[in-house]
């Protein structure tokens, strides 16, 4: 049976894989943004939020919704429990994605977006994977402009938490450079332009 191929987006915080997935969406192709939907099941799927509640304590939820607050002080600032919590959410967040990939199995290939591609193993599912490159200085200060509330410190510990940009690179089948030297758009056409021809290799 034919089926779309599977393309994943990664990129490290502030590399502008949003931007491109945005162009790709705007050429008419599904874009499944990973991080979005992990949200979304943290506070919907009612397995994860009993699974999240048992490891890190009923405070982790408030009036049914994620205290994102009681876990950005308990969990995001702790590798080890941050980990652990990767570990319940990606799961649900693959099988989420598999349905999402049979409703679009009409179309000639889909995009996954996610900043842990590689981290949770969830590339191992996918044909291809485009890697948004960008120098560090510029991410930060790209975040630094975009999210208000956050500070350089917590932007690098954010980076700390990430693959290196230098491994993602290395893992890479495509490579869209977003330095403000190099135009996007026309890299993301050639690409659209190849998966539509059913690139294999």
């Amino acid at each position: 049976m034919k089926r779309p191929l599977r393309i994943g987006v990664t990129g490290g915080i502030g590399s502008g894989k949003s931007l491109v997935c945005k162009i790709f969406s705007s050429l008419g192709i599904p874009v499944y943004d990973a991080d979005s939907r992990a949200k979304k099941l943290m506070n919907e799927d009612a397995l994860l939020c009993d699974q999240i509640k048992k490891k890190f304590g009923a405070e982790s939820y408030v009036n049914g919704l994620l205290n994102r607050e009681y876990l950005s002080r308990y969990v995001f600032n702790d590798s080890q429990k941050l980990q652990e919590l990767n570990e319940l959410v990606h799961p649900r967040v693959l099988e989420d994605s598999e349905r999402w990939i049979i409703k679009n199995k009409e179309a000639t290939y889909i995009i996954k977006e996610a900043a842990l591609l590689f981290e949770s193993g969830s590339y191992k599912t996918l044909d291809k994977i485009i890697v948004v490159s960008a120098p560090e200085e510029l991410r930060v200060k790209r975040v630094l402009l975009r999210d208000r509330g956050r500070t350089k410190e917590d932007v690098a510990k954010i980076i700390s938490n990430q693959m290196n940009e230098q491994e993602k690179t290395s893992r890479a089948d495509f490579i869209i450079r977003n330095d403000e030297s190099t135009l996007v758009v026309p890299q993301v056409l050639n690409l659209h332009e190849r998966f539509n021809k059913g690139l294999e290799k």
